[in-house]
């Protein structure tokens, strides 16, 4: 039996238990681990460490980069699909590689569309079209002549073999009839530095990386993969404009595991939308000739889907596959 007097104070102690039980910790109550799939310096990485010094401070806790490359970036994107989907392992990836991989690999230890939550899109910025000077080339019509013409000498570099580089190649080859030879490197520095000491004629470069090349006049830049022209280039034409629909880009995304409770996934939509807006960011945005995309979660989601029938249309049509 309890005592009437006791009742009242036990009341109140069944009542916050159940408070306790009932509704979670407030978010976030430890560091969050925002795990990179690519090796530390490329865009992905510098974004996502920026991003996360930004949002430690709205957040109040720790946002940790943790660079776990491999395999394309499947890899990191397996580490998040399997992680518990309680706001504390999050993920930056690039979409276009995200996607691909949705075709590309026949079996993957996780469904890229089903077991990850597109959350945000923070930095996109576009790829450009660029060729070795000393081709003389000065329009994408002179370049699909050029290629046409020496369909067993002209070369296109790629970052490897399945990459956006190598898959936005493979997508102009398509639209445009060309049918350079595949050479793929170990990563973009390569490939760049390949088509500057002319060892292969053309690639398609994520911005950043291509720019001070442009500027120094050791490559040649034909196109950029925009809707339409660039106020960095306003003289170089969009892809889209002789290839309708040819838009890409290095595009950095903001991705949850599978399952994490819709507040969690709308206070990180939140918080992000405000750190693109913080000087700090805006900075490291700028640099890499970036910019946010200011998409709901919903609206992501569906880009994200989109992007991933439309890169399985290339990789199908290329006869792709890895094991």
């Amino acid at each position: 039996m309890i005592p009437p007097r006791a009742a009242p104070g036990l009341l109140a102690v069944m009542l916050l238990a159940a408070a306790a039980q009932g509704f979670p910790q407030e978010f976030p109550a430890r560091p969050i681990r925002l795990v990179v799939p690519w090796p530390p310096g490329g865009i992905t990485d510098v974004v996502s460490r920026s991003l996360g010094s930004v949002l430690s401070e709205s957040l109040g806790q720790q946002v940790i980069a943790d660079n776990r490359p491999g395999a394309a970036g499947t890899l990191g994107a397996a580490i998040t699909a399997k992680s518990n989907p309680d706001g504390y392992t999050l993920m930056m990836h690039d979409v276009p590689s995200h996607a691909i991989s949705a075709t590309l690999y026949t079996r993957l230890p996780y469904d890229p569309l089903k077991d990850i939550e597109p959350v945000a899109l923070p930095s996109r910025s576009p790829m450009v079209l660029v060729v070795n000077p000393k081709l003389g080339l000065k329009s994408i019509p002179q370049l699909i002549d050029y290629a046409k013409k020496r369909p067993d000498e002209f070369t296109y570099a790629s970052s490897g073999p399945g990459s956006i580089t190598h898959l936005a190649g493979a997508r102009f080859n398509r639209d445009t009839g060309v049918k350079p030879l595949h050479v793929p490197y170990k990563g973009g520095g390569p490939a760049t530095a390949a088509v500057v000491a002319g060892e292969s004629g053309m690639y398609f470069s994520c911005i950043a990386a291509a720019i001070p090349h442009i500027r120094a006049g050791r490559l040649t830049l034909l196109g950029i993969t925009l809707p339409k022209r660039s106020p960095l280039y306003p003289d170089t034409p969009a892809l889209a404009e002789s290839l309708p629909g040819f838009v890409m880009g290095c595009n950095t995304g903001f991705f949850a595991p599978a399952g994490t409770p819709a507040p969690i996934l709308d206070r990180l939509h939140a918080e992000i939308g405000k750190a693109v807006t913080h000087p700090r960011m805006k900075e490291v945005l700028a640099t890499n000739a970036s910019e946010p995309a200011p998409y709901s979660r919903a609206e992501f989601k569906q880009y994200v889907a989109d992007e991933m029938r439309s890169w399985g249309e290339v990789v199908r049509g290329a006869g792709l596959k890895v094991d």
